[in-house]
């Protein structure tokens, strides 16, 4: 069996690895990090940020739609992970080239957030559908729920409460957060007494950590974010995956984010939610009470991150993050077996 991915993001290619783990050295092509094999086009180079910044790849983005749909003709299946502003487009080339290659799309559109039509388009051009989170079952049709992938990348949980004086910095991995966030970030390490962890890309050589981080005294570098944050008494987290690995290892954060104006008011348009991050989203639809700060565009300062660092209870934080992780670990099926599945019936 050859397998068809389109894994964009990082967090797409993290995914991979417990998959392939239990498949085994699957042939594969498509867009994929090197790790993976040969890839048609890396993922790296679909690395953009925001509305405008995304337009900026559509050519590269309509050149690599029509290699792949060449590559699918020798492929059995395809693994659509994440990236729906690609992978919807994707999947409704793949089916009109080839209406009997099966396609199964994992870590779903958030329609849940905004987009809601996207539920008829995508069920229209998929053979399967493997949801994340254990809400969006009731969105999709014949959708199985497989549990977060997060459950099996995160090696190590807290068990109790960290009381040395460890803070964890992750202003994210993508340049332009990065340059938004980290000199907030900075203002607010200077305020703190003990040892500061700056977790930074591991693909940024030295030369890429000066130019976007400036001046590191103070920090120690840390390449792993699991380490940083089994470490950490605190975590000052910008917005994305790694706030649910966050909230999941147990340690007390603060979710901060500033993204450009224009994006931040579209987003803000169109999003009609109560919360940014996923663990508070979990538990809103769960109707819980939400699990952590959030401090978003001109409520991002380095006074109010160190209230949220000051006002973090612990022990309370830890007893909400098991919850979590059990509403997280149970699942239908391991998306593995469903790629097995689907390519026998293939």
């Amino acid at each position: 069996m050859k397998l068809l991915i389109s894994a964009l993001e990082p967090s797409a290619n993290l995914h991979l690895k417990p998959i392939f783990a239990r498949l085994g050295d699957m042939p594969r092509v498509g867009v994929f990090d090197r790790e993976y094999g040969e890839p048609i086009v890396e993922s790296k180079a679909f690395g953009a940020m925001g509305f405008i910044e995304a337009a900026g790849k559509i050519p590269l983005a309509r050149r690599t739609l029509k290699s792949m749909v060449a590559a699918a003709k020798d492929c059995d299946l395809a693994l659509l992970i994440d990236s729906p502003a690609f992978n919807i487009p994707l999947a409704k080339a793949l089916k009109k080239a080839l209406p009997k290659l099966k396609i199964i799309y994992y870590v779903l559109p958030q329609v849940w957030a905004w987009k809601a039509g996207r539920v008829e388009v995508v069920q229209g051009v998929t053979d399967a559908r493997a949801a994340i989170l254990p809400f969006e079952k009731s969105w999709w049709a014949n959708c199985s729920y497989v549990g977060h992938p997060l459950m099996e990348e995160i090696e190590r949980f807290k068990e109790s409460v960290t009381d040395d004086e460890i803070y964890a910095f992750l202003p994210g991995s993508r340049e332009g957060e990065i340059k938004r966030l980290f000199p907030i970030f900075k203002a607010a390490a200077k305020a703190l007494n003990g040892e500061k962890l700056l977790v930074v890309p591991s693909h940024f050589d030295a030369q890429k950590i000066a130019e976007l981080y400036g001046d590191l005294e103070g920090f120690t570098i840390a390449s792993s974010a699991h380490s940083a944050l089994l470490k950490a008494k605190f975590a000052f987290v910008c917005s994305g995956t790694a706030t649910l690995e966050t909230a999941l290892i147990g340690t007390p954060f603060v979710l901060a984010y500033r993204a450009k104006a224009i994006d931040f008011a579209i987003a803000k348009r169109f999003v009609k939610l109560p919360f940014v991050g996923l663990s508070n989203l979990i538990f809103h639809f769960a109707s819980r009470p939400h699990m952590h700060p959030e401090l978003l565009q001109n409520e991002c300062t380095a006074e109010a991150l160190l209230e949220s660092a000051k006002e973090a209870n612990a022990q309370e934080f830890l007893t909400r993050s098991i919850e979590l992780r059990h509403m997280l670990s149970g699942r239908e099926t391991h998306i593995a077996d469903l790629i097995r599945r689907l390519a026998a019936a293939a």
